[in-house]
Parts: structure tokens; sequence; C-alpha cells
């Protein structure tokens, strides 16, 4: 049964990293999008889109070499999170992002649905407990947030049609 019980975990996270069970899933906020727009801020929203896609991508490759790397050494907080210039330089820039993004999920996903990985073992190098377990479920969790908030921007730009 215990087997049973963790092939089912490791195959809910694998899930919930991929999204789309109960929301918009990654793909979907970003699919179309007009790049032209990227660097918009409409309203009086604190980020672009382009801001937010670099901030997820940022974010998920840290989390995976903080579970990956013995030699993490983490960035500094907020600064190293959110790129400074609000437009993607040029069109290739928001393609790649994307897929780097698609990338570190499916790494994320791979590395919870092998058996031999240990969810629930604290990351040797980290110094309040952490576990693959934890940073995986940030991982969608943080995404999740941000493809909300990417959703809500191209709807106020205009640019949804969901």
């Amino acid at each position: 049964m215990a087997d049973t019980n963790d092939q089912v975990l490791r195959q809910q996270l694998a899930a919930l990293l991929r999204g789309g069970q109960a929301h918009a899933t990654f793909a979907d906020a970003v699919a179309k999008f007009p790049i032209e727009r990227a660097g918009e801020r409409p309203g009086k929203l604190p980020y672009s889109a382009w801001q937010i896609l670099e901030h997820i991508r940022i974010v998920l490759r840290d989390l995976l070499d903080f579970v990956s790397n013995s030699e993490y050494v983490a960035q500094e907080w907020p600064a190293a999170y959110w790129p400074k210039q609000s437009a993607p330089p040029d069109g290739d820039s928001w393609q790649q992002s994307i897929q780097a993004i698609h990338a570190d999920l499916k790494i994320f996903e791979e590395l919870v649905t092998k058996p031999d990985s240990n969810l629930y073992s604290a990351v040797p190098w980290g110094k309040h407990g952490e576990t693959l377990l934890r940073e995986v479920l940030l991982a969608a969790d943080h995404t999740n947030y941000h493809v909300g908030e990417l959703i809500v921007l191209r709807r106020l730009l205009g640019a949804w049609k969901g």
C-alpha cells in the first residue's frame, strides 16, 4: 500500500506541475501572446508580461539549482529574480524564456516521478530542512500564481480569449 500511495503522490505532483486541472496552464497563458505588447504595464500593474515570464523562469531555475547543486548560492532577493527591463529584447527572447520554463518544469516532473528520488529527505545543503517535496510544491504554486497574473494582464490588454 505504501508503494501505491507513493506512486499516487508522485503522479499528483507531476500533474500539479503540468497545471490545467482547475485553471489554465502555463502554455495557455502564453499562447499567441502579442509580443509587441509584452512590455506594457496596464493600469497600475507593477510588472509587464515579460517581467512576469522571466521571473517564472528565473525562480524555476533557482529552485532546480537548489535541489540539484551542492554548490548552490542563493541570489539577492528580489533584485536577481525580477528583470529590470519591462520588454523582451526581441521575439526570440520571449520564446527562449517559454522553452526554458517548459524544460525546467519537465525536469521537476522527471525528478518527482523517479521512484528512487527521495521526496522527504532534507536537501543536505539547505538551511531550513527543505525537501524535494517542498521545492516541487513551491515550483508549482509559484508558477501557477504567476500564470494567473499573466492571464489578468492579458485580459487588461484585451489579449485574452478564455
